[in-house]
């Protein structure tokens, strides 16, 4: 049944208006998305470019935009969308303030702004502005030479293909599940796996939903996940999914406390003579139960304010500023080095890792896990930050603190976007994590789309061709030379160009 002659023009105005607002959406990279999709199921990212869509479609005007990390879960592919829709934002009138690192998405913008020149209390200062070609220019940047092509955080690739499996393969085969059809995939063992793929590709549902289950259900003697026909992982006792969730919601859990270095000072405290003197057990350091806790905020460092009408705010407790601890605390002290400087654990746990790791040289077990955070990337964080304030990438390379310098020929380590809100100079940090844990026995899969973690692979598992319905396929594995050679790869062309 057709529309009657003067309703049509309607109809075709209803229309276009779908068609300008479904492009925008696909040049973001959102095509994967069924239209009754509930918004509380989007991601962070998803969400912040359905915005963007929206933004644009409402041509407005003399707004100022402000996105934080909008190339988050972005395959490069789709970024060329992303920074399209801000080129309009910008010629409607608005103007496009961004947080980022990506350098495909930095290598667009007008003016840059770096912060640096460290993390932390080693940073916080403006130590480049300017274009493009200025700050690739700038010697005090620290992000130009990625942008100039000078810098690169991938490194070279060790394994041959002739002998990529030579340490065993773990083998999996599904039936369809979503928009995946039927796979039948090979990792190798002890080796750096990419798996790759525009978004909605797949590569979720692959690892998260089909890969580890399965493993997890061999390794316990359990039933398989209805959609897995078969896994084969000889040799592999444990799978770890090392993701971006915060750690914990309790505030009463800080980086020392989850490192196990707050447990190992207590004890270092309750040996010296103030201590004994006094008759401190170690249990009296703890912030959560110790004699020496701050009697006003019960050891929080924070109290909360009852304000009428509108909900409770937090501020640093008046009494120990924060520090968690009694006066009392501070009459403790103890020299880590031989006639070096004298400091209470209070004032240790004010330091972050980097100054704690120099003021602890002398006690070999604080050290050594001090040491494993630094190497980690995380030298700037304090000993006493509340581990729920993590951002998504410190809180995996947190969560991985514990696994470093053990033998791992028994385990599958996974990553989900691990170069999420990472500097290309921390991305080169976590590429040398990486290497430690297979230089250890390890099987390293990481979810990514990040290009120098992908040349950087050893072995490349690429998901598409693209997202939804038209993706769920396997295009193209092997080295990422392999990958480049695929006509039918995305990801591809990118390493090529």
């Amino acid at each position: 049944m057709s529309l009657p002659e003067e309703m049509r023009p309607m109809a075709e105005s209803i229309c276009d208006s779908f068609r300008h607002a479904a492009k925008r959406l696909i040049d973001l990279g959102l095509d994967y998305l069924t239209l009754d999709r509930a918004s509380s199921t989007l991601s962070t990212g998803e969400r912040q470019r359905m915005q963007l869509a929206r933004a644009v479609r409402n041509r407005t005007t003399g707004v100022l935009y402000v996105l934080d990390e909008p190339s988050i879960g972005l395959h490069p592919y789709n970024i060329e969308g992303l920074t399209g829709v801000m080129r309009d934002l910008v010629e409607d009138g608005n103007s496009v303030i961004l947080v980022d690192h990506d350098c495909s998405v930095l290598s667009e913008a007008d003016y840059i702004i770096e912060l640096g020149p460290e993390a932390g209390a080693g940073g916080g200062e403006i130590i480049a502005r300017g274009s493009v070609p200025e700050i690739e220019k700038d010697p005090d940047s620290r992000i130009g030479g990625f942008l100039s092509g000078d810098e690169t955080a991938a490194s070279g690739q060790r394994i041959g293909r002739e002998y990529m499996f030579d340490l065993g393969t773990i083998s999996l085969s599904t039936s369809a599940i979503h928009t995946v059809h039927p796979l039948e995939v090979h990792f190798p063992k002890g080796r750096l796996i990419a798996v790759t793929g525009v978004s909605g590709s797949g590569k979720t549902t692959m690892i998260l939903e089909s890969l580890i289950p399965a493993l997890e259900a061999s390794i316990n003697g359990e039933k398989l996940p209805e959609h897995v026909t078969e896994i084969t992982a000889d040799g592999i006792s444990q799978v770890k999914l090392i993701d971006a969730t915060p750690i914990g919601i309790n505030i009463r859990s800080t980086v020392a406390t989850y490192a196990d270095v707050h447990d190992q000072l207590r004890r270092v405290y309750a040996k010296t003579p103030d201590a004994k003197r006094r008759g401190y057990k170690a249990g009296d350091f703890s912030y959560n139960t110790g004699k020496l806790r701050c009697p006003t905020c019960d050891g929080t460092g924070t109290i909360s304010l009852d304000v009428q009408l509108l909900p409770d705010v937090d501020i640093p407790c008046p009494d120990c500023r924060g520090s968690r601890y009694a006066k009392e605390a501070y009459l403790i002290r103890h020299p880590f080095t031989k006639g070096g400087p004298e400091y209470s654990l209070p004032e240790v746990m004010a330091m972050n890792v980097d100054e704690a790791l120099n003021a602890c040289a002398g006690i070999a077990s604080v050290k050594r896990k001090l040491q494993v955070l630094h190497d980690l990337g995380l030298g700037y964080l304090t000993l006493s930050e509340e581990t729920p304030s993590l951002s998504g990438g410190e809180a995996q390379r947190l969560k991985l603190a514990s696994e470093m310098g053990k033998g791992q020929a028994d385990s599958v380590f996974v990553f989900d976007e691990p170069t999420i809100g990472l500097h290309p100079l921390d991305v080169k940090t976590l590429l040398d994590v990486f290497r430690g844990l297979i230089d250890s026995g390890a099987t390293v899969i990481v979810i990514e789309h990040d290009l120098d973690v992908i040349r950087s692979a050893d072995y490349v598992i690429d998901m598409g061709p693209d997202g939804g319905v038209r993706g769920g396929e396997i295009v193209a594995q092997g080295t990422p030379q392999d990958i480049c050679m695929s006509e039918k790869s995305h990801t591809g062309a990118y390493l090529r160009s």
